[in-house]
């Protein structure tokens, strides 16, 4: 997959990601939102972030991009983002993510249009 990694996502996740094979990058420090959502449109990549304001479907219209997952652990311990995320990359199929945001927690996610 194709995937996008926002700054406030923990940085070994990326690494983790690469080492499962996807093509993985990170947003740099500073980014702006709509540079963001813009990026991952343009590349087709799915954005994984904790910013609870990509959430807003009125603002970032998941119908518009390849995916969006916002992460909602708290506390954000890389056990628990890898456990979650090897969950949803299990269950979900590249195709499924397209046009969806998903709201990823520990307990398992919910894909909405």
């Amino acid at each position: 997959m194709r995937i996008l990694i926002d700054e406030d996502v923990h940085v070994k996740v990326l690494s983790w990601l690469k080492e499962k094979g996807h093509d993985t990058i990170r947003i740099p420090s500073g980014t702006k939102n709509g540079e963001v959502i813009k990026l991952a449109k343009r590349e087709s990549r799915i954005l994984i972030t904790r910013d609870a304001d990509f959430s807003n479907r009125f603002l970032y219209p998941p119908s518009q991009s390849a995916g969006i997952v916002v992460l909602r652990i708290h506390p954000p311990k890389l056990e628990n983002l890898i456990s979650a995320l090897t969950q949803l990359l299990d269950e979900v199929s590249e195709s499924d993510f397209h046009g969806k945001l998903i709201m990823l927690e520990e307990e398992g996610y919910h894909l909405l249009t």
